[in-house]
């Protein structure tokens, strides 16, 4: 059977007093009861030769002691070798009738007083008398007979017993005072505890941003409280981020099916112009390859795409070599303005700024961050690279003064298929796959990329990379 903590702790505590009310009356019991027997003894012994002389015998040295001092009933026996009582004295006050209580001897008294050497033992005894405590011993001047000594201690063991019955009445009433004390106190002391598996059974079914209480450094409970309530929120924050891996999983699935059906229903229409006759012209083969073509490099390239951003996430590793982050953006700038001759491109290059890194994959990130700017600013709108170094960081920016993003588009921007202006063409806006690539690459090189508000309006993207260690030193 198992039994709850209250249980436990109950039947500990009560254990616990039941031992010590226990060593306690036995040790008081045995403290009286060689108390009051030692004081009897001590007047037996005291007493010898007051007997001696109430027997009739000489009197053994000097003192005032008589019969009549000794306890009402002390019985003095003259008794023969073979127990034989030859004379009986009982102390007694004055003109009481003497007592009927004698003490009851063992035969063959000579070994018997041998055997006690003279110490005091209890007997039986007679009318009335339930106990003596007698001492005996072979007297010379009685020839040799024996002198009982006995007295009775009735009273004694009445107090004995009184004793007794007050402790058990005691110990009983000290046990239920504690039974309850202990359990009102293992109630309270247990209460915080019956409150955390409410709540905690409240978080079972679900709720996991409900915290236990108490949780204070004050108590032992409160820091198992404090412990569980850190546990807790690791917990809620693992199951968040599980819920939004698995929503952004989901929506990359949509997005990556959205994306790639586009190219295969073309693919797919197309191939069906073929069979069905447009062999017959020219012209119409002519797009239909044209065109099947096209979407193929297409939806290769968001394959690649995809690809890529899957590796960057599993950590797979890049190629490690000093590359030049001002020859990068200057081969950029180069690009953006053969693509948009009419745009104003800027390129700020103080000097080298070399990093240990992927030469093909930084060119992509620099390429995709001018590409974003060129595509989503108007054409008259000036792009601004700029290459620096900072802290022991190689830094890279792309400043565009378009019409910018809200604070919402700019926490969403780097998610795989994510386009700020939805209704844009596929075909001039992509797949939204651009700046996943800059922040995954970046990731994979130790780095970080922010974006931020231009002053004056549209977007500022910058990257930071650690420099190589010759580059840092």
């Amino acid at each position: 059977m198992t039994l709850s903590l209250r249980g436990r702790l109950l039947i500990g505590v009560m254990s616990l007093v039941v031992l010590g009310l226990l060593i306690v009356d036995i040790a008081t019991y045995t403290t009286m009861q060689s108390f009051l027997l030692s004081r009897v003894d001590s007047q037996l012994t005291l007493g010898r030769a007051v007997a001696v002389r109430a027997l009739g015998g000489p009197d053994e040295g000097p003192g005032s002691a008589s019969a009549a001092q000794f306890p009402t009933g002390t019985v003095i026996e003259l008794v023969d070798p073979d127990g034989t009582v030859l004379t009986t004295r009982v102390s007694g006050p004055a003109f009481a009738a003497l007592s009927t209580g004698r003490p009851v001897l063992q035969k063959n008294l000579p070994n018997a007083g041998m055997d006690k050497a003279g110490a005091a033992y209890n007997v039986p005894g007679t009318g009335g008398v339930s106990t003596f405590r007698v001492i005996d011993w072979p007297e010379d001047s009685f020839s040799g007979d024996f002198v009982v000594f006995a007295i009775p201690i009735d009273d004694v063991q009445s107090t004995l017993r009184q004793l007794l019955l007050q402790e058990i009445l005691i110990s009983l009433s000290v046990l239920a005072a504690t039974a309850i004390l202990a359990l009102f106190i293992i109630r309270i002391g247990l209460r915080p505890l019956q409150k955390m598996g409410a709540t905690a059974q409240d978080i079972a079914a679900g709720d996991l941003a409900k915290r236990v209480e108490p949780a204070t450094p004050k108590t032992e409970i409160g820091r198992l409280g404090l412990a569980l309530n850190g546990m807790l929120s690791q917990i809620e924050a693992a199951f968040a981020e599980r819920t939004e891996s698995n929503n952004r999983l989901r929506r990359f699935i949509a997005d990556a099916s959205h994306e790639l059906r586009t190219p295969l229903t073309s693919i797919r229409g197309y191939s069906e112009m073929l069979r069905r006759g447009a062999n017959d012209s020219p012209s119409d083969a002519e797009l239909a390859r044209r065109r099947i073509e096209e979407e193929s490099v297409r939806m290769s390239t968001l394959v690649d795409d995809m690809l890529l951003i899957a590796r960057l996430d599993q950590g797979r590793p890049l190629e490690r070599k000093p590359v030049d982050l001002q020859a990068i953006a200057a081969d950029a700038a180069d690009d953006a303005r053969a693509v948009a001759p009419q745009r104003q491109i800027t390129l700020t290059a103080p000097g080298p700024v070399v990093v240990e890194g992927d030469d093909l994959r930084l060119r992509q990130v620099v390429g995709n961050l001018v590409r974003n700017a060129l595509v989503h600013t108007p054409q008259q709108s000036a792009v601004e690279i700029g290459v620096s170094t900072q802290n022991g960081t190689g830094l890279m920016s792309v400043v565009d003064h378009g019409p910018g993003l809200q604070a919402k588009e700019m926490e969403r921007i780097f998610e795989p298929f994510y386009r700020s202006d939805p209704s844009r063409s596929r075909d001039s806006g992509g797949a939204g796959l651009g700046l996943s690539i800059v922040s995954a690459v970046v990731s994979a090189h130790g780095g970080k990329v922010n974006v931020k508000e231009t002053s004056g309006g549209g977007v500022t993207f910058e990257v930071e990379l650690p420099l190589a260690s010759s580059s840092a030193g």
